[in-house]
This record gives structure tokens, C-alpha cells and sequence, in this order.
């Protein structure tokens, strides 16, 4: 007698917002911040942040990737074979940062030009596949959307931070908006204000090497305002 193979449907959850749901949105923005706590990303944290503009087009892209592919697997979480999930997630990924890298060159090539190597780096984040295998894997789409967008969301919130200091410190500007220098163009020309004209922007602020400064600095103030993250082993 042939067997009968049974198929198990999983039932749909309902979609809410509990506790559950918002420690997921939440922790990353500070108890399990991706990078500050984890300390992943480093590497587009240090090259895309030496301006406000490009740190938000790359922060938009990875919320989009990060949020797309948690849901595309945890949608076909049960479908896909373990021998063979993580290249299915790493196709997964790269269709959408190619959607990400097609459309920001039709919307904005200057970002575009600008960014499209690091763009093309998301597939490589280590963050985005942490997520596709910690959690989206085994959790239904509703709460992977919501880890997606807390992570996603976690990581441009420190991109963001270390831009704005590098910017502002280094080329006196926020979105390329002049604010501060010695010359008559800025918002606050240094060379007419007395007790500004010392100040001089930092170029060293634009360089690699200023962001791991600045990320250090952001970590250490993070773990001192909230001191459960200090390592005490």
C-alpha cells in the first residue's frame, strides 16, 4: 500500500504589536544595536559616512534589503532545503540590492556614482545574513518584517550619527548645505565672527581613519549611558 504523505499547513498569525513585537523593532536601536553592540558593519560604516547624503542613501538601501529579504525568507523558510538555504538567501539578497543599485541609478545617478561599489557591498553585510539566519529562518513573515526594520533601521541611525560629525567637523557642511567654514559662501563665515575666527574645519574628519574614531567614541558613549552593554567578563 502506498503512503499518503501528509502536508502540514501552518496556521497564519493574526498581525499585532505586543511587547514581543516591539522589543524587536526597539532592541536594535539600543540593547542589540548591529553595530555599537554587535560591531558589524564596520566596513560601509567607515566608507560611506564622510557625508550626511550618502550615509542616508546607503542607510535607505540596507532597510529595504534587510526588510525585503527577511520576509522573502521567512515566507519561504519552509520550502527551502537546508542543504542549499544560504545560497537561496544570498540570491535572495542580491536580487534586491540589484533593484536597489537599478533604481538608484535611474533616480539619482550622482548618489548612484557615488555609492554604487558600496551598494553593490550590501550582498556582503554581515548583518543582513545574520538576521536571514538567527531569525527570519525561523520565524513567521510579520515578525521578521519587523526585526528587518529595527536592524535596518539600528545600523543607518549609527551611520547617520558618525556622518554628521564627520561632515560637519570636516567639510562644515550637513547634506552639502554649507554651514560653517571661512569663506563668505557658508551659513557662518568664520573670517566675520570674531570669537569663531580660530575655528578651521578638519580635514582629517574626511579621511577612513576618522570614522573608527568617531564609531569608538559613539560605542563608548553608548555603553556609558547604558552601562548592561559593558562587558564585565
Amino acid at each position: 500500500m502506498a503512503e499518503t504523505a501528509v502536508v502540514v499547513k501552518e496556521k497564519a498569525a493574526p498581525i499585532k504589536f505586543g511587547k514581543k513585537e516591539k522589543k524587536l523593532l526597539t532592541d536594535p536601536l539600543n540593547d542589540n544595536n548591529p553595530i555599537t553592540v554587535q560591531v558589524l558593519g564596520i566596513c560601509s560604516a567607515l566608507a560611506v559616512t564622510t557625508g550626511m547624503k550618502n550615509a542616508f542613501v546607503m542607510s535607505i538601501a540596507v532597510i529595504f534589503v534587510c526588510i525585503g529579504s527577511n520576509v522573502i525568507t521567512s515566507t519561504l523558510r519552509n520550502i527551502i532545503p537546508s542543504q542549499v538555504r544560504m545560497i537561496v538567501q544570498l540570491v535572495i539578497i542580491a536580487t534586491l540590492v540589484t533593484i536597489v543599485e537599478l533604481t538608484l541609478k535611474a533616480v539619482s545617478f550622482e548618489s548612484y556614482k557615488a555609492l554604487s561599489v558600496f551598494i553593490g557591498l550590501i550582498i556582503t553585510n554581515c548583518i543582513i545574513m545574520g538576521r536571514l539566519e538567527a531569525f527570519a529562518s525561523a520565524n513567521r513573515p510579520w515578525e521578521s518584517f519587523l526585526d528587518g526594520l529595527g536592524n535596518g533601521v539600528g545600523y543607518g541611525l549609527i551611520l547617520l550619527i558618525v556622518a554628521f560629525f564627520r561632515e560637519l567637523l570636516g567639510k562644515g557642511s550637513l547634506f552639502d548645505f554649507k554651514i560653517i567654514g571661512a569663506t563668505p559662501d557658508y551659513l557662518l563665515n568664520t573670517t566675520e565672527i570674531g570669537w569663531l575666527g580660530w575655528y578651521a574645519n578638519n580635514n582629517l574628519m574626511v579621511l577612513f581613519p576618522s570614522a573608527m574614531f568617531v564609531i569608538g567614541i559613539v560605542i563608548w558613549v553608548h555603553r556609558a549611558w547604558n552601562p548592561s552593554l559593558v562587558d564585565v567578563s
